[in-house]
């Protein structure tokens, strides 16, 4: 009996056992393993984390907040699994207070493309005439029919980037064919003309309902800035949550809205003139890269303090979002320039995060 009893018990045991490791299981990842969504209404909610809670030197916040704000910055957050860890609002401005993106709103352009794509209406390997037309350059027609939409959002149009911000016909002139030169040039901005074409919508109406609203970016809008080019202009957290988009690879809160098959191509090498340029996304990491403007290849990473992973929109006057998966987090900054007017690239971004490092 004794035997039958210990018997029992040993089984009631492993019963308990097993059930107490099945409810660990299944029991939630602790919230700050978990990646946040802040509401999609238009509403201001956003949960928080704080610096301590992450076990990041508290020491190191001020010095950095000192250097931004000595370096013309309006605003600054980080978030980390899409909860902000530091927002500030500096030199005058506030949360309410819309920012224009510059050509960090590339990004814009190059993820609603995709959204174009993934809907038929459009295919980046297509060429550019087959949406607009033909004589939307002054390039000989054989040339102009070499330019696709893939061509326009790597940077590698063949075009001549010398000619001014102007995209009229008259200014996009041939210099060699398209994807045998890379050259940072506005000519990118005839791909909202070709989504526009393609949908039968206002590039501002198909943006807005197809990203813009779908994770929450109320208020911003695209802003004519002449020379036949609109900027995007929006306010700190809704560039974040666009990072926090571009850090999730086009996914919100569960919902795809960017495919992740050609997000994960915006942020990779998209041609093999400039390693460090994906679809109108800057990439670090990688051993060569050129600039705005040159055409010199420079060796090494963009920004060689920031994190080897970190792919980036940067726009002119340091307009900055940084993505870095390894560390889950979202970096954002808005101003004017750091030092002196500058494309995208500067060398405020290098001492910048050796600041943001100073934190971990």
């Amino acid at each position: 009996m004794r035997k039958i009893a210990y018997a029992s018990l040993l089984i009631v045991s492993l019963l308990l056992t097993v059930s107490c490791s099945d409810s660990d299981n299944s029991s939630p990842t602790p919230p700050e393993e978990t990646m946040y969504f802040p509401p999609s209404d238009g509403s201001n909610t956003w949960e928080t984390q704080s610096v301590a809670a992450l076990g990041w030197n508290q020491a190191a916040v001020q010095p950095l907040v000192d250097y931004l704000t000595l370096k013309n910055t309006k605003s600054f957050m980080i978030l980390v699994n899409g909860r902000i860890v530091m927002e500030y609002y500096l030199n005058g401005h506030s949360a309410t207070t819309p920012w224009y993106w510059a050509s960090a709103g590339k990004t814009l352009t190059a993820a609603v493309t995709g959204i174009a794509q993934q809907e038929g209406l459009i295919n980046i390997n297509n060429k550019v005439s087959d949406y607009l037309g033909t004589g939307w350059t002054s390039a000989p027609l054989a040339k102009e029919n070499l330019i696709t939409c893939k061509n326009l959002l790597s940077m590698n149009s063949g075009l001549d980037d010398s000619m001014g911000d102007s995209v009229n016909p008259s200014n996009l002139l041939y210099v060699a064919d398209a994807g045998t030169r890379w050259a940072y040039h506005n000519v990118y901005v005839k791909l909202q003309d070709v989504v526009a074409a393609a949908s039968g919508q206002s590039w501002s109406t198909y943006f807005n309902t197809k990203l813009r609203d779908r994770i929450g970016m109320t208020g911003g809008a695209w802003i004519a800035s002449g020379d036949d080019l609109s900027v995007y202009w929006s306010t700190t957290r809704n560039m974040a949550r666009f990072g926090l988009l571009a850090l999730n690879k086009g996914k919100w809160n569960g919902v795809q809205v960017v495919n992740e098959a050609f997000f994960n191509e915006a942020v990779n090498t998209s041609q093999n003139l400039n390693q460090a340029y994906g679809y109108m996304w800057w990439l670090n990491g990688k051993s060569t890269y050129r600039l705005p403007q040159t055409q010199f290849q420079f060796n090494g990473s963009i920004i060689p303090n920031g994190p080897a992973d970190m792919y980036c929109a940067l726009g002119k006057n340091d307009q900055k979002i940084y993505v870095v998966p390894s560390k889950k987090m979202v970096v954002i900054r808005m101003g004017e320039a750091a030092d002196s007017v500058n494309m995208a690239l500067s060398d405020f971004d290098d001492t910048l995060w050796t600041k943001i490092n100073a934190l971990f």
